[in-house]
């Protein structure tokens, strides 16, 4: 029997998985592979937390799918060169897969399909993983957008989504499956120290997870979400991030889930927030070196502060500034931190303390399950003022003003702050008012009015010389 491959990436589910319907419908035998590919020049290596989730996806859709009577079959090595042989191997006469839009993905999947093609295969790609192509939204010029407001405007001009594609019943397996290797001995999970404690307790990384997620959040955190979303110490947002970012679920699902609940400015707000995501992918199709450098050129010649010490005290969670080790200490615990909070932390990184954006990328990528490349490299250069749509240098969040504004009754800095529970409210997000001793928290790393004036006098820098 004639085999097609379907290549798994960042789109671990078997619903609304245009790849793998392709398979289906070209009916041949099914042989789907997930490549772990941390050899091909330009790709990043996953971070630690996500290491540990993608273990735990890989896990749930070889599950899935050996309830179909198929499985998944795991190879490591250079993408291109590991499908260029397995395809050999199988006798396949396709290879389909779900797009990816970083530029290394890009060229490596271009090289594959000139591979593919060159041997007399098929190989095809889909969107899989956004609402809209990178290519589908442009200004009346032709031009990408470098605004969010317009580009969403723009994207929800376009014609209503396709309905979203079922999870099949059955997979006709080939004949004889070719070698895979253990899940095991890729040692994706921690071993000594096991650092993953909080991560367990927090998810459930699967197709399952994702989608009882989504219904959990519709039911119970959608008509709240406006007012909601900004609070650290409430559930307010949906969390879906480390399933969308590793496809277990995908935006069109969500989108179409949440249109049901009836039109509502909570749904607008929610399905925004999605858009941010699309716009995210918008500016790293279009800008291949988005997470290495300033979208804005002119902050190439910022004057970024030495890291020295300060670095790892922010990363530790102990820079004096109770909000900003909250969300420090909660990203180390469970992987994640409230998109508020991260606004916060990212603010006192390179504003605050004057260190590179990039510093404060690489240590999400790290940290997070949700780590996205897109996303994480927008968000912070966002904030550090030197991405696109960014917001103006001259805003720098005040970590004790939205301390105070967020977490009013300091329920999350108690939570991940507990030497300073028994604080009251007036004097929980600034402690040094408390006499705090200083072997029970530490003093602030910086005076915040202070390192305001030095982050706005290096920005006179910058654009008297632009």
């Amino acid at each position: 029997m004639s085999v097609s491959i379907v290549w798994f990436r960042n789109d671990l589910r078997l619903s609304d998985n245009p790849a793998l319907t392709r398979a289906l419908e070209a009916g041949r035998a099914v042989v789907p592979v997930f490549v772990l590919d941390e050899e091909t020049q330009g790709l990043r290596r996953l971070g630690g937390a996500a290491r540990w989730w993608l273990h735990h996806s890989l896990s749930a859709l070889d599950a899935s799918l050996r309830r179909l009577g198929s499985r998944l079959v795991l190879r490591r090595g250079p993408a291109e060169k590991v499908l260029t042989e397995l395809a050999a191997e199988c006798g396949a006469e396709a290879v389909f897969w779900n797009r990816t839009y970083d530029q290394a993905s890009r060229d490596r999947d271009g090289r594959l399909k000139k591979s593919l093609s060159g041997r007399g295969m098929a190989a095809e790609s889909f969107k899989a993983n956004l609402l809209f192509e990178p290519w589908e939204v442009t200004t009346q010029s032709g031009d990408a957008f470098k605004v969010f407001t317009p580009f969403w405007r723009a994207c929800r001009a376009l014609p209503a989504l396709a309905a979203q594609l079922p999870s099949p019943k059955s997979l006709s397996a080939p004949k004889s499956w070719p070698v895979g290797e253990p899940l095991a001995s890729w040692r994706l999970l921690p071993t000594t120290p096991d650092w993953a404690g909080g991560i367990r307790a927090a998810w459930t990384p699967g197709e399952d997870g994702a989608r009882q997620r989504l219904a959990n959040f519709l039911d119970e955190a959608l008509e709240d979400y406006r007012e909601a979303r900004d609070r650290p110490a409430v559930e307010g947002t949906s969390r879906l991030s480390p399933h969308l970012a590793f496809g277990e679920v995908s935006p069109r699902q969500i989108w179409q889930a949440a249109m049901t609940r009836g039109a509502s400015a909570a749904t607008e707000k929610f399905l925004s927030e999605v858009g941010w995501r699309e716009f995210a992918y918008h500016l790293i199709f279009h800008n291949g070196d988005l997470a290495e450098r300033n979208f804005r050129r002119e902050f190439d010649a910022f004057p970024w502060a030495d890291p020295g010490t300060a670095l790892g005290v922010w990363q530790r969670g102990r820079t004096g500034y109770p909000i900003v080790d909250a969300g420090m200490r909660e990203l180390w615990a469970t992987g994640w931190m409230h998109n508020r909070v991260r606004m916060i932390t990212a603010s006192f990184l390179t504003k605050d303390l004057l260190i590179d954006w990039r510093r404060g990328e690489r240590w999400f990528w790290d940290t997070l399950v949700d780590a996205d490349l897109a996303n994480n490299a927008t968000g912070w250069q966002w904030v550090a003022g030197c991405g696109a749509d960014a917001a103006p240098y001259f805003r720098v969040f005040n970590p004790v003003l939205q301390g105070e504004k967020f977490d009013p009754e300091g329920d999350y800095v108690r939570r991940w702050v507990p030497e300073l529970a028994h604080l009251p409210n007036d004097s929980l997000h600034r402690p040094w008012t408390a006499s705090v001793p200083a072997d029970v928290y530490p003093a602030r790393i910086v005076e915040h009015g202070a390192a305001r004036d030095r982050a706005l006098a290096a920005f006179q820098t910058i654009k008297k010389s632009a």
